[in-house]
């Protein structure tokens, strides 16, 4: 009898679609609409930053051609410019202050504006608008008028009877001037802290609160630890701004860095010596530097954000 044998089906191969004139053309048609961004890129951004980085190491003062001297500019930066060593130490001081207080204030207005209540929404919006003026003109020049001699400050303070004096013309309080204005633009961080909230789920609230948890166990063991990835983009942002801050130093003090150099951050520092001084192969240097240190700071904050912040889908 007759073994019946299996039948070996074929095995399936993929067809193939033709590649027709739309297909090939796909690639093409990418292109084609990024060429206006790439053209953009080139131009903008990497040429004039290859460019400058070329004039880091040459003596150039807008009006002659560049002049090769290698590593002088660096050199001068690090031993020979009393100025940048204390541009450096206003920067630090300026980040170190605003941007806790800016982001200590902006957690804090979210958790009160968190409840649903009426005009709650107003109140956000009244909140938001400081930062949509962002590091403007003319809010500079109205923080300086305020804390003015006779600005509204000494106002309200002279309501308790305390003599006021012109804290933008003082050594020892113009920074400060400087940094109650960044904290005093919390709207956008607010936002966004507000955000986090909402995606935290109410269930690990009510679990806690059976287990007899209070307020300050909740913020401290549910709310802080779901809010991290938020309280590390925050801090990213608000970091890298506070480094860039030049506006309201540059109001305040009238261009100088006054009283006294104690409003001289870094980025009114390299405004001074490229476009006052004209010596912009120094100026080019200043900005690479600092564009060497903001990396380096954000890449740190990167690699601890490891140890304190969590995410949901972790273990």
């Amino acid at each position: 009898m007759a073994v019946p044998t299996a039948q070996v089906q074929p095995a399936s191969v993929p067809l193939r679609r033709a590649k027709g004139p739309v297909s090939r053309g796909e690639p093409v048609a990418g292109y084609v609409f990024l060429t206006p961004w790439m053209i953009g890129f080139l131009g903008i951004t990497a040429l004039p930053m290859l460019y400058s980085l070329y004039l880091s190491f040459t003596d150039y003062d807008l009006f002659s051609s560049p002049h090769w001297v290698g590593l002088a500019n660096y050199r001068r930066m690090f031993t020979y410019d009393p100025q940048f060593w204390h541009s450096v130490r206003v920067t630090l001081l300026y980040a170190v202050i605003s941007v806790p207080a800016k982001l200590l204030t902006a957690l804090g207005v979210a958790l009160l504006l968190n409840r649903d209540r009426r005009g709650t929404g107003l109140f956000r919006a009244l909140f938001y608008l400081p930062s949509l003026l962002g590091g403007s003109v003319g809010l500079a020049i109205v923080w300086q008028a305020m804390f003015d001699r006779g600005g509204a400050v000494n106002e309200f303070l002279g309501w308790f009877g305390i003599s006021g004096k012109a804290w933008v013309n003082e050594p020892g309080t113009a920074l400060g001037t400087l940094v109650v204005l960044a904290a005093w633009q919390f709207g956008a961080p607010m936002v966004i802290f507000l955000a986090g909230i909402k995606q935290i789920p109410p269930e690990l609230y009510e679990a806690a609160s059976v287990d007899g948890a209070g307020a300050w166990r909740k913020f401290r063991h549910i709310t802080l630890p779901m809010l991290s990835p938020v309280i590390f983009f925050n801090l990213v942002l608000e970091t890298i701004h506070a480094f860039q801050g030049f506006t309201s130093a540059y109001v305040v003090s009238n261009g100088t860095g006054g009283p006294t150099d104690s409003t001289l951050m870094y980025t009114l520092m390299l405004y001074l010596r490229g476009f006052q001084d004209f010596d912009m192969g120094y100026a080019a240097a200043l900005a690479w530097v600092f564009l060497a240190v903001i990396g380096l700071l954000t890449a740190v904050v990167f690699r601890t954000g490891r140890l304190w912040v969590h995410y949901g889908d972790e273990a």
